[in-house]
């Protein structure tokens, strides 16, 4: 059996969604013939708040390793605190190590954060090893163009040079590898149109999929629901990060919230919960609410900034009546709770840009009345608005989730085992 070393900074028991990558993908490679040894950071290194029941999902047959990374509350004073480059120093020795004394066959190194993808060139040329580099998210995206750290969203001086840093240091990442893969399509395609020598690399689509024996661990332990469902209410459940380009997208689902009102009576037992929008551990900053008070809903959207537990967010999309899935202004923007959403067995609204890849899956597995889809090419407009007002209006009317909607045997396509799957067939090739 060839053996794949997968170095992953985030990784349970971390709480943030990087973590879920190599988690999902690598308990089940063994049955595609890949031995992965996984290397991340000792939990003293997340700065956020720890999950011991998602570390509890991860089989304790797994080889993990794990690297120091400096202190955040050292490396705050030189004024960074970025993982990936507190990180770089740890991942770098322990690859060496590891690498000097076991065989592996190949190299997966996947960002989020971005640095550690540096170590593929010198850890290639010293040992001989295949380099797979993996994108969860673009390394040049629109963080420092039209986003960033600034008031009210606004690009700053550091996001600005956080971007340029990254359009000088992305080509030499992606010159040593063998392979790329990514959780969409146009990530690949932001890729090659930065960097043409990119064309050259083995490429393939994995996208963030599930897991199946998860839901068995929520169902196992369930909270208490977060919703009363007696109280006559259809509540509406977000869970995840409000990124500063979805901005616009909330805001025009408020707004036909907003109109809807104003023109159905039913409408007004629509109640919309955000939850991890800050996506942050323990987060104060809310970024809906002040957009739901300018609509005048105040009285009917509630927002917890901080970032819910794993199976805690799988509870809560179980919980509620419907479930709301929010793209952003950025084509290749996917969600990593997109088929957690699925396997919720709730009905949807999701609201993506029409390139997304989001908006090709729910089309493919997917129909109404159970899946509510609007896509867009901007997330702007009247007609946009008055086509959300009427989606809502409807599901207000009617909240049943009706099985025969959902293709689950087309789902299963993209569960954590196939992609695995996917994911050796890449290895095998690069290998060879």
């Amino acid at each position: 059996m060839r053996r794949v070393l997968m170095v992953t900074p985030h990784f349970p028991p971390d709480s943030s969604a990087a973590a879920h990558r190599v988690r999902l993908l690598a308990p089940h490679l063994p049955a595609a013939g890949w031995m992965p040894t996984i290397l991340t950071l000792e939990p003293s290194a997340y700065e956020g708040r720890l999950d011991p029941a998602l570390a509890a999902l991860v089989p304790t047959t797994l080889d993990v390793v794990r690297a120091s990374a400096w202190p955040a509350r050292w490396t705050r004073y030189a004024g960074f605190g970025d993982l990936g480059l507190r990180a770089l120093t740890g991942l770098r020795r322990a690859c060496r190590s590891l690498l000097a004394t076991r065989q592996f066959d190949a190299l997966f190194i996947t960002v989020y954060p971005v640095y550690p993808a540096l170590l593929g060139h010198s850890l290639k040329t010293t040992f001989g090893v295949r380099f797979v580099l993996d994108y969860q998210d673009p390394w040049v995206g629109e963080w420092g163009r039209s986003v960033g750290g600034g008031r009210d969203g606004e690009p700053d001086w550091k996001s600005r040079a956080s971007r340029a840093l990254g359009e000088w240091l992305e080509p030499h990442a992606v010159a040593a590898a063998d392979a790329l893969t990514a959780v969409s399509q146009g990530t690949l395609d932001g890729i090659a149109r930065r960097i043409p020598r990119a064309r050259g690399a083995v490429q393939n689509v994995i996208p963030l999929g599930y897991e199946p024996a998860d839901f068995e661990a929520v169902r196992r332990e369930r909270p208490h629901p977060l919703f009363d469902h007696t109280d006559g209410n259809v509540h509406l459940c977000y869970v995840g990060t409000l990124l500063p380009t979805g901005v616009d997208t909330v805001r025009v689902l408020l707004t036909a919230v907003a109109r809807a009102r104003q023109t159905e009576p039913a409408a007004s037992k629509l109640r919309l919960h955000f939850y991890g929008t800050s996506n942050q551990s323990v987060g104060d900053r809310c970024r809906v609410l002040s957009i739901a008070q300018s609509c005048g809903l105040a009285d009917v959207v509630t927002e917890t900034p901080g970032r819910l537990d794993y199976l805690d967010a799988l509870a809560a999309l179980g919980d509620a009546s419907a479930i709301l899935l929010l793209g952003s202004s950025e084509p290749h923007y996917t969600a990593s709770k997109l088929y957690p959403a699925l396997m919720a067995r709730r009905p949807l609204v999701a609201l993506f840009h029409q390139a997304s890849s989001v908006v090709s899956t729910l089309r493919d597995v997917t129909r109404e009345p159970t899946v509510r889809l609007i896509a867009y090419e901007r997330p702007e407009g009247d007609a946009l608005i008055d086509h959300v007002a009427r989606h809502l209006i409807a599901l207000a009317h009617d909240c049943r989730y009706r099985p025969a909607d959902v293709d689950f045997a087309r789902a299963a396509q993209l569960s954590a085992p196939e992609l695995a799957r996917r994911l050796a067939s890449v290895l095998d090739r690069v290998a060879a």
